[in-house]
């Protein structure tokens, strides 16, 4: 079985995502007319300035650090080091490429999850790729595989890994029990995911900017006390993307790492984050919008707080070829030679935010699936969340190496889904696109009326897209 999932990654992380993920992303930078540069500051507007409220979704700003809750965990910390030791100082130019452009295919994925969501039977907010894919290209089938492939890996395997990553650095720091661990992150966690979604986005809209400015502050203090030092880490950085430093790799190795890890972190084009996409009430009224606010998340993932791990580390001299010594162990190391013996406990606090938010944030994923492969019952929200809890508490015990390589072959189908499935509706993204941009640029606020897009009539929920009909 080993060997079955080794070759189906291989194939699907080797050559379909790498290459797949890049290409989308330029395919939408192109089309959109670069959109993530043109209309950056658009991004900022779409969040900070959100006053629409509606009982049946959550605001964009909580969508924003709900999404974030998943994207931030400790690739950001352990795989930005591995990225570093495998790729050397380079990899990082590459993270920043593949964030860069995958920007843009993070706009398209979640302003078609916008575009197609629903309503359920408590009246809030559901959708994501499998809504697009059923009712976007008449594909249910294809929806049901992308949903079952989404609940499996970011419900409940990734959920074991977080929870696993947690008890390692608890154990490390402090020497605390792997089971009592496991058990105090299983009982918090329950708290939050038995309060449904409003209660997963209100704790992350509190979590996500608290452990992201605490973490940034330390950063800027290593940045001011070793200032003298950037610009030649910065130099490091673009002669390892371009092969000049051939003692870190050469530009193969500083490429592959840098664009593997950065599609890990930022998850562009993977079809996880339009699912809390579709749970927001957008503001202006109009698919696009949020859109922009989940462009920004990669934006903060890679570009602000990847480069942070990278600079700490680059900057503390902890990283040496062959020595052996790289993910949170590294990142431990360099930490300890910034702020000395505090280093190892202050990763270790920050892998336990980073992770816990990351349980509560793949959950709320999981969650929309659920619904739409029929199950979104109150029973079936009990059994998703007790099984997502069983994980966690397992994952703080077990060796998990087998079942995370299983859980990224499934992560990698429903990535290559959901890839197919945007390209298909791009047209629809561009006309969206074109439609938000003429309003803005009229000096409009933005609205979508659905009565102008007739070739989506029984597609989407136009009273949804009715302001007279808003909860």
């Amino acid at each position: 079985m080993d060997a079955v999932i080794d070759f189906i990654n291989g194939i699907l992380w080797d050559y379909v995502l790498v290459y797949g993920l890049l290409a989308v992303g330029a395919f939408f930078t192109l089309r959109l007319g670069f959109i993530q540069f043109r209309y950056f500051p658009e991004m900022w507007k779409n969040v900070l300035q959100s006053r629409e409220v509606d009982r049946s979704g959550i605001t964009p700003f909580q969508a924003l650090c709900t999404s974030l809750a998943s994207r931030v965990g400790t690739g950001n910390i352990a795989g930005v080091a591995v990225a570093l030791y495998l790729g050397g100082p380079g990899a990082i130019f590459w993270m920043w490429v593949v964030a860069l452009v995958g920007m843009a295919t993070a706009y398209a994925e979640s302003t078609l999850a916008q575009l197609y969501k629903v309503r359920d039977g408590e009246n809030r907010y559901r959708g994501g790729p499998a809504f697009y894919i059923a009712r976007g290209l008449r594909a249910p089938w294809a929806g049901v595989i992308f949903s079952v492939c989404l609940i499996l890996a970011f419900g409940l395997v990734f959920n074991a890994v977080q929870a696993n990553s947690i008890a390692e650095s608890m154990e490390v720091a402090f020497g605390t029990e792997r089971m009592w661990v496991g058990l105090a992150i299983a009982l918090v966690a329950g708290i939050v995911v038995f309060g449904g979604i409003q209660q997963i986005a209100s704790v992350a809209q509190f979590l996500v900017p608290f452990m992201a400015a605490v973490y940034l502050l330390v950063a800027l203090f290593v940045i001011v006390t070793n200032i003298a030092e950037v610009p030649g880490v910065f130099g490091q950085i673009f002669a390892g993307a371009f092969g000049l430093d051939a003692a870190a790799g050469g530009i193969f190795a500083a490429l592959l790492q840098g664009v593997r890890r950065g599609l890990f972190s930022n998850e562009a084009g993977m079809g996880s984050a339009p699912n809390i996409a579709a749970a927001a009430t957008p503001d202006p009224h109009h698919p696009s919008s949020q859109g922009f606010v989940q462009a920004l998340g990669v934006f903060i993932d890679t570009l602000v707080i990847c480069t942070a791990t990278a600079l700490m580390i680059l900057l503390s001299g902890a990283l040496v070829p062959d020595s052996g010594l790289s993910g949170t162990p590294l990142t431990q190391a360099a930490m300890s030679e910034h702020i000395g013996g505090m280093g190892n406990y202050f990763v270790a606090i920050a892998i336990l935010f980073f992770a816990f938010t990351s349980i509560i944030g793949n959950y709320a994923y999981a969650e929309m699936a659920l619904v739409f492969i029929g199950f979104g019952s109150r029973a079936g929200f009990v059994v998703l969340r007790l099984l997502t809890l069983g994980m966690v508490i397992w994952g703080a015990l077990q060796s998990i190496a087998t079942v995370f390589n299983a859980a990224d072959a499934a992560m990698g189908l429903m990535a290559t889904v959901n890839l197919v499935a945007i390209v298909l509706l791009s047209g629809t993204v561009y006309r969206l696109t074109r439609d938000y941009m003429r309003q803005r640029e009229s000096g409009e606020v933005p609205v979508f009326h659905a009565r102008d897009y007739p070739e989506l009539s029984g597609r989407i929920d136009s009273s949804i897209w009715n302001r007279d009909n808003q909860g």
